[in-house]
């Protein structure tokens, strides 16, 4: 498995360059649109938590790799900030009224919604979320 990578500042003003590059990456892999469409949604979203979140104490850079696992696309957005699993917060109540719900959560809903599996882990200091999309024209769940 090898991956394409990705690294630069996390600064959401790099957004449009890196999603030109996971884009670029999914069309050579032959991801089909809809898959597309759902990955860089979800790559955004990890994205930007990462530029708002990561480093609270100053700067620091992301990195992402992407490339195929088997019939898998597979993306990995790495970051050095604190310790932090995304994946552990609750998803937001999308039934309450719009006036009632909370603020915040959407980000990490449409991240689990929009892949075929998400999962963190801490390694070697960094925080790492892995978003593995399938090829197939499979519904997205």
């Amino acid at each position: 498995m090898t991956f394409d990578t990705f690294r630069c500042p996390a600064n959401v003003a790099r957004l449009d360059e890196l999603v030109a590059f996971v884009e670029a990456c999914a069309d050579r892999f032959g991801l089909a649109t809809k898959k597309k469409f759902g990955l860089l949604v979800a790559l955004e979203e990890a994205f930007v938590n990462v530029c708002h979140y990561a480093y609270k104490e100053g700067e620091g850079d992301v990195s992402v790799g992407c490339g195929a696992d088997g019939d898998a696309f597979v993306v990995e957005i790495a970051d050095s900030g604190a310790a932090f699993d995304v994946l552990s917060l609750p998803d937001p109540d999308t039934t309450a009224d719009l006036m009632d719900r909370q603020i915040g959560g959407l980000g990490v809903y449409f991240i689990r919604s929009l892949t075929d599996q998400v999962s963190y882990r801490r390694e070697a200091g960094q925080n790492i979320v892995r978003m593995v999309f399938r090829q197939t024209e499979e519904p997205l769940q």
